[in-house]
């Protein structure tokens, strides 16, 4: 058995080679993703009502796809979804986009390698902005999120205005992810699988520091260790395994997602 002689670094090459021959491209389209992706997210608490959107960049520069307000995260399908410009104007599709959309023009302005925006307000991670206090990523599922979440500490209002698409892509940054105090969450994903993993990812980190908040002191993980968990399961291939498995749960819960 010649991996028994083998470095830490060469078995995670090794293991990033294997994932890369075993999790090839989606066999869905960008509407299709992203309905697999609000059905995922409303079955894992990020349910709020019709509060929060899901946007990916469409194929014409300056558009992007979006759900229709009116229409919870449950009632999302890959026909329904609107096609929009920078100034929500609608190019496809019935009905109006969510006026808030209009932060996620500013963030895709700002961040050419952001592919994919979802804001929603889980219910643990609309507790934890209550308590205006930052993402304390210290567990090991949680890596991803690693110095990769941004804090808004203050509430700029509903945003619907320029002035809180200019707040929440300053606060953003370069980073995934930020938590936006007594508010929700925004995650900007290289993909649409990407975006889907890290907002599953944080509500469930949410709930894991208030459950540790509640018992004791949060101990820091060793930076270079976390950096290095970070870069392991922050990858293209890893992503698109975790949305196979999100998409398949939804396939077999909801038999509409894909309807066109």
């Amino acid at each position: 058995m010649t991996t028994l002689k083998e470095s830490k670094s060469e078995l995670m090459q090794r293991a990033e080679n294997q994932m890369k021959k075993n999790f090839g491209d989606s066999e869905w389209n960008t509407r299709e993703k992203i309905a697999l992706t609000c059905r995922a997210l409303f079955d894992a608490g990020h349910d709020s009502g019709l509060a929060g959107q899901i946007t990916a960049r469409a194929e014409e520069p300056g558009t992007y796809y979006t759900q229709r307000l009116g229409l919870g995260f449950d009632e999302i399908t890959a026909g329904n979804l609107l096609l929009v410009d920078e100034d929500l104007n609608v190019l496809h599709g019935s009905g109006m986009a969510n006026p808030a959309n209009r932060f996620h023009s500013w963030i895709y302005r700002a961040r050419p390698d952001v592919h994919c925006i979802v804001h929603t307000h889980p219910l643990h991670v609309a507790a934890l902005s209550m308590l205006e206090v930052p993402l304390v990523v210290s567990q090991m599922d949680i890596a991803p999120l690693y110095d990769d979440c941004a804090f808004l500490p203050d509430w700029p209002g509903i945003p619907v205005g320029n002035e809180e698409g200019e707040i929440i892509t300053a606060a953003l940054g370069s980073k995934k992810a930020a938590l936006l105090a007594h508010h929700g969450h925004v995650v900007a994903g290289a993909s649409i699988e990407e975006a889907c993993s890290l907002a599953v990812l944080i509500e469930r980190a949410a709930k894991l520091q208030l459950l540790a908040m509640s018992a004791g002191e949060i101990r820091p993980l060793p930076d270079r260790l976390a950096r290095e968990a970070h870069d392991w399961t922050l990858t293209p291939r890893r992503s698109a395994a975790n949305f196979a498995y999100y998409a398949r749960r939804v396939l077999a819960r909801h038999h509409d997602a894909l309807d066109s």
